[in-house]
């Protein structure tokens, strides 16, 4: 009778302590980085100088967290995807190193991350290299909407579970379906990008299925909400995601470089977090969890974003990854030639520059087209006179593109212009008007802003033509003559050269502007460098030693007695100067 006393006292003491226990709360902080771009270290190996943001910044605050009397080990560190892309060391490891652990990766690994994201600029990279990444990551890396061509089989695991204290946390991943709208097919071949809402219904309704878990973690490599929308897809869906597909707890988003923190309601009434941390680890993105499990399970979240510029660079990451940054420096920093004089970014807005018809000029020669469209894909940036270094051919040319030599028609060069000078410039009706065209509301402010992305700004070489800026949108580009002076016509066809983002529809101007369905666009190209461009730029520098750019003045603004004093009075806008 005693022992079956001491059996049934040991029993209770058992289900008080199990309820003790499953009604205390637990703590857990989640951290996401997004848009890295290659921002390891607190160095920008493009100019050669100290920066700000860097993972090295994102590892001070992680070690933070991770103290004892902070969070200990219910921390999570989450990254969101492009990573692979926008400084030399990426692209060191994407070309140079390939036969190394991708730096990427070994970053995060250090600092340990346990959750990974492939967005468009990781697989922009080719699949050998993100695919070599994804092997040398000890994340997991998530995609629920990347799946193989022509199967409902995902390319990647949609979700994760990540465990803390007996708290399942659910981590679903999203990507841009709008890839293909900006990379050549070569480098997804295989693959299919398929609409995110589509996806999360699914895979929601499998997580609540067959994992239960306490609480689901979207990651979204997308924007809020606009960008690319077609029939079948959203480019930034991450706000009709939250609203549409109940399920979502919070949402840790990308992929548009803007700083956000907000709710919203879901067609069930619950309230979803969605916080996006912008780019270059200047910022991280957090997310306070406290939740009480039991018979009255309670769930409190909050969000925040954090900027890790408040903390020194991590000295023991700096010098576990020293050896990597010296081979970066010593790679950017080799000379391959001389420039004649300094070219400036800044003129390119305002007529014929330098810098853009640099780009021009060796797109023409490198593929003997005919006519070259290209833009300026740095807003204020410069060659500088004298030696020229690998850092520099960053500075020129931000992107990992391809070049291509495509078939088009005289009106579709024509429309293709239209569409570009209309997000350019603005329509003048006196010498007071301004040029280019404003985001209005930013003008009385002490930074104005162009309503317009700048790398969309297309010029072009090889045709001799003028932009009437007094006349409306669509009738403004009045094209002359090929640049020999020979005719020509908007019936006859051309070959034209043009980076690989644009020859697959980046920015809209071969599709909206030039009119060519998107499934049209691959059966137009003739040509395709298997290298990017910028390889192309470095090697053309280096055969010639010594270059002398020169503007080609192919083109320009009119009538000249409005527009000339209008570039001088918004070029000191722009640049308050």
């Amino acid at each position: 009778m005693k022992r079956n006393r001491l059996v049934y006292l040991i029993l209770f003491m058992a289900i008080l302590l199990t309820s003790c226990h499953d009604s205390r709360p637990v703590h857990i902080k989640v951290v996401c980085t997004s848009d890295v771009h290659g921002s390891f270290f607190p160095y920008d190996f493009q100019l050669d100088k100290p920066a700000n943001g860097s993972l090295a910044r994102v590892s001070s605050y992680l070690g933070e967290l991770r103290l004892p009397e902070a969070y200990g080990d219910n921390v999570i560190y989450v990254d969101n995807g492009d990573i692979l892309q926008g400084q030399p060391t990426t692209y060191y490891y994407n070309t140079v190193a390939i036969d190394q652990c991708h730096l990427a990766a070994e970053a995060l690994n250090y600092m340990g991350c346990e959750v990974a994201m492939l967005g468009n600029h990781d697989i922009e990279t080719g699949g050998p290299t993100y695919q070599r990444y994804m092997r040398d990551l000890k994340a997991v890396p998530v995609g629920g909407n990347i799946l193989y061509e022509d199967s409902e089989h995902p390319f990647l695991p949609p979700y994760t579970i990540v465990e803390r204290e007996g708290v399942k946390i659910a981590f679903l991943g999203l990507t841009t379906p709008a890839v293909p709208n900006w990379l050549p097919r070569n480098l997804w071949n295989g693959l299919e990008f398929v609409d995110m809402e589509q996806s999360a219904r699914r895979w929601m309704a499998h997580l609540h299925e067959h994992e239960s878990p306490d609480l689901v973690i979207g990651l979204f490599h997308s924007g809020y909400e606009g960008g690319i929308v077609t029939d079948t897809y959203a480019e930034n869906a991450t706000r009709a995601v939250a609203e549409n597909v109940p399920g979502f707890d919070a949402i840790f988003f990308g992929h548009d470089h803007r700083a956000l923190n907000t709710t919203v309601a879901n067609v069930e009434g619950d309230t979803v977090l969605l916080v996006n941390p912008a780019n270059n680890a200047h910022k991280v993105a957090t997310l306070d969890v406290t939740i009480v499990k039991g018979e009255e399970p309670r769930l409190s979240l909050a969000a925040d974003i954090v900027d890790v510029n408040a903390y020194k660079p991590d000295t023991a990451y700096m010098a576990h990854f020293a050896p990597h940054a010296e081979r970066v420096k010593r790679y950017v920093s080799k000379k391959i030639g001389v420039s004649t004089h300094k070219i400036d970014s800044r003129d390119a807005y305002f007529g014929p520059s330098d810098f853009v018809d640099f780009i021009h000029r060796m797109q023409l020669d490198i593929t003997s087209a005919q006519v070259s469209f290209a833009a300026p894909l740095a807003f204020n940036t410069s060659l500088p006179k004298g030696d020229i270094h690998v850092r520099d051919m960053f500075n020129l040319y931000r992107y990992e593109n391809m070049l291509y030599v495509m078939q088009l028609t005289g009106q579709e060069i024509k429309d293709y212009l239209e569409m570009s000078y209309a997000l350019w410039v603005n329509q003048m009706k006196s010498a007071a008007d301004h040029l280019l065209l404003f985001d209005e509301a930013t003008l009385d402010s002490r930074s104005p802003r162009l309503k317009n992305i700048f790398s969309n700004f297309d010029s072009a070489a090889g045709i001799l033509y003028e932009v009437d800026v007094t006349k409306p949108v669509g009738k403004r580009v009045h094209i002359k003559s090929m640049a020999d002076g020979t005719p020509f016509s908007l019936d006859a066809t051309y070959r034209v050269a043009i980076n690989s983002y644009r020859g697959t529809g980046g920015g809209e101007l071969l599709t909206k502007g030039a009119g060519i369905p998107h499934d049209k666009l691959e059966s137009r190209i003739d040509y395709s460098t298997d290298i990017d461009l910028r390889f192309y730029m470095l090697s053309y520098i280096e055969l010639r030693d010594s270059i002398n750019p020169q503007r080609l003045n192919h083109w320009k603004f009119v009538p000249e007695r409005l527009t000339v004093p209008a570039a001088h009075r918004d070029y000191k806008l722009l640049f308050d100067e």
